[in-house]
């Protein structure tokens, strides 16, 4: 039972006290590190990679920039962006999970991906990076795991410089109604069975898909960005708007 003098917050469709959330995900995502990718590959059936990829294109990155990969996880926008950023440009892959970020630094190391990328374990509310630093900060299916979302974005403003951008990338509202009926049947009904199945872990795949469901949905995430600051705030919806990207400026 929650302590009432506690401020609480959604895990999934559970109230917990806020305090404690942070300790709840990271479980979740200490359980399913080691088969992330390969997850990620069959809950998608590989639609992810589009998905990043157009995110990737909406960047505006170049050689020579500095890029936050922010929830960066096993580091699929990390490797992307380091080719296109070159030796003069820098990467940081952030994430708040150690198991991920482990995983993320194997990944890339084995792929040959050194020299312009950086690893930090940080928490999105508090970054712990100087002010306008960032050319672009792109956070992939990791906003929704957040505590406290208004903080995590006021924190990624200020360390974003004059100019640059700011990428969500994350599940949201299916915009047709008999999408909505399947994907919640898929969500709900299969993808757990599968996660037991494939990491023998029903209950993380099930909080997945409630944390999909509390997110704020595209237009109230667009309003989100404006009240920190941010201008020229759009998204993009994709598969029908199980997934949007959101942009926006700091200017």
């Amino acid at each position: 039972m929650i302590d009432p003098i506690k401020e609480s917050t959604d895990f999934g469709f559970r109230k917990v006290a806020k305090d404690e959330k942070a300790d709840l995900v990271a479980a979740v995502f200490h359980s399913v590190a080691a088969k992330y990718d390969l997850m990620n590959d069959l809950m998608s059936l590989g639609i992810h990679r589009i998905w990043k990829r157009f995110t990737i294109e909406a960047s505006g990155a170049r050689r020579g920039q500095h890029i936050l990969d922010l929830a960066g996880g096993t580091g699929d926008l990390t490797a992307k962006f380091a080719k296109i950023v070159g030796e003069k440009g820098e990467v940081i892959l952030a994430d708040i999970n150690d198991s991920m970020l482990k995983m993320g630094r194997e990944k890339l190391r084995d792929r040959g991906i050194v020299g312009n990328v950086n690893y930090v374990q940080a928490n999105a509310e508090e970054l712990p990076f100087p002010d306008n630093y960032f050319d672009c900060i792109s956070i992939s299916f990791g906003l929704r795991n957040v505590t406290d979302k208004d903080k995590a974005l006021k924190s990624m403003f200020r360390v974003l410089k004059p100019g640059g951008r700011l990428l969500v990338l994350e599940f949201s509202k299916p915009i047709f109604s008999a999408l909505t009926k399947a994907y919640d049947a898929y969500s709900f009904h299969i993808l757990p069975r599968v996660g037991q199945m494939i990491v023998k872990d029903a209950d993380s795949y099930r909080y997945l898909a409630e944390s999909i469901r509390m997110h704020p949905d595209q237009d109230t995430l667009k309003a989100m960005m404006e009240l920190v600051g941010f201008e020229q705030v759009s998204y993009t919806n994709m598969s029908g708007g199980i997934v949007a990207l959101h942009r926006g400026f700091k200017f």
